[in-house]
């Protein structure tokens, strides 16, 4: 492929990823942290192109609030004013569901950034004789070490010196490792990824290291190593201590709005509520403050998370729960009949099979909190060939300054006169 180079290209508008898009003859070029209105000049590959020079900047262009924007991968919107920033990631969502067919008003986007991210993952690799750990650099699969991050929660303050000293005492395996630090009430939780098995004498290593950071807990894919104080999460009334590496959702401000969004959706004389894909139960505690509540998830850990705290906390109605995998075993239809909503919160890949289930079945609410728009548009699709009624979407951004954005959906099934 030709490489044009030092080529001037005039930028109309945003795509879903945040680069800024350039018509040209030959087609659309992308061109990333360039904005609708700038004129600029690119090295241009194709459909893809790197900023060279913003030649005349848009007005809504803003000073970045970290030294790595551009280098680090982990943002892409830095360069955004508030307005244009929340205008392109609610117009992500309507996007999304005009391609598909689907016709239902989106409401303002929710900030739930709140204090910042809880939990981040670090990579590290061996560089010479000493440990890289960092984040990918932007659209490549290099490390860019990052000694403070202005996105992360106040707790995660020490993450990227923890992920340092871990990472050295993992060094002499000489294999790339994934280091997720979650910030909880006990202090700092540690999982570690892709290093395998740990000897007694690495244990016995990574224990005085617990100890020296003074980690709540510290695990191995999933394995405790060593756990000093339970690292709980406030979810609702319940106190929750996540499975090591567990799903947690990124803020604890974006928890908060989709389980606001997901109770002020339920029908007004609620008495039994399916939550399914539930995890450790960040939605199912605040569902038992007014409905009986049948959580179903496919991690052992999570549900057993889920229940240690159900066992322990007061004031709720009761939780049953199932561990299931709802991609391949869904709730059929008169398992389903009996419950006044249900609520999905699936990984990326959506609900698919629960869904069809779904479209079957009579349950009158349906709410669908979705991580990924494309996924949740197939999936209302099939509702609403079903007979529901789509009501309205809620874009709740706890991903400030990525492309990510997640959306909380209500589903009503029309009642027959």
């Amino acid at each position: 492929m030709t490489l044009a180079m030092n080529e001037i290209l005039s930028v109309g508008r945003l795509g879903l990823r945040g680069d800024g898009i350039a018509q040209t003859p030959a087609g659309d070029v992308f061109v990333p942290y360039s904005l609708p209105g700038e004129t600029v000049r690119a090295v241009r590959d194709g459909e893809r192109a790197q900023l060279v020079e913003i030649i005349t900047p848009a007005e809504s262009r803003i000073a970045p609030i970290c030294p790595l924007f551009t280098r680090c991968g982990g943002c892409a919107a830095q360069h955004m004013s508030e307005s244009l920033y929340r205008e392109w990631k609610r117009r992500q969502v309507e996007t999304t569901l005009e391609r598909a067919g689907i016709a239902a008003p989106v409401a303002d986007i929710i900030d739930a950034h709140g204090a910042g991210r809880r939990r981040v993952t670090f990579h590290a690799r061996r560089e010479g004789a000493g440990m890289l750990v960092g984040f990918m650099v932007a659209r490549r699969h290099d490390l860019v070490a990052v000694p403070a991050c202005p996105v992360l929660a106040p707790g995660l303050a020490r993450a990227p010196a923890a992920a340092q000293l871990v990472a050295n005492r993992l060094g002499g395996s000489n294999k790339p490792l994934d280091i997720q630090v979650t910030a909880s009430e006990a202090g700092l939780d540690i999982d570690i990824r892709g290093h395998g098995p740990a000897g007694e004498k690495l244990r016995l290593s990574l224990t005085e290291a617990a100890e020296r950071l003074d980690l709540a807990r510290l695990s191995m894919h999933g394995e405790i190593v060593v756990e000093r104080r339970p690292p709980q999460q406030r979810m609702g009334k319940a106190m929750v201590a996540p499975a090591p590496g567990g799903f947690l959702q990124a803020t604890a401000a974006g928890e908060e709005a989709i389980g606001a969004l997901v109770l002020a959706a339920l029908p007004a004389k609620v008495k039994r509520v399916a939550d399914l894909f539930a995890g450790c139960g960040p939605i199912s505690f605040r569902l038992a403050e007014r409905a009986q509540v049948l959580a179903v998830e496919s991690d052992k850990a999570a549900i057993l998370a889920l229940t240690r705290a159900a066992s322990t906390t007061q004031g709720l109605k009761p939780i049953a729960s199932e561990v299931r995998d709802l991609f391949r075993r869904p709730l059929l239809e008169h398992e389903l009949n009996g419950f006044d909503a249900v609520i999905l919160d699936p990984p990326r890949a959506g609900a698919e099979a629960q869904a069809r289930r779904l479209a079957a079945a009579k349950t009158p609410t349906v709410i669908y909190v979705s991580c990924d728009a494309g996924s949740f548009a197939r999936d209302a699709a099939i509702l609403i060939a079903g007979g529901y009624a789509l009501e309205g979407v809620t874009p709740v951004d706890q991903f400030r300054y990525s492309a990510h954005i997640e959306l909380v959906g209500v589903f009503r099934r029309a009642k027959k006169s």
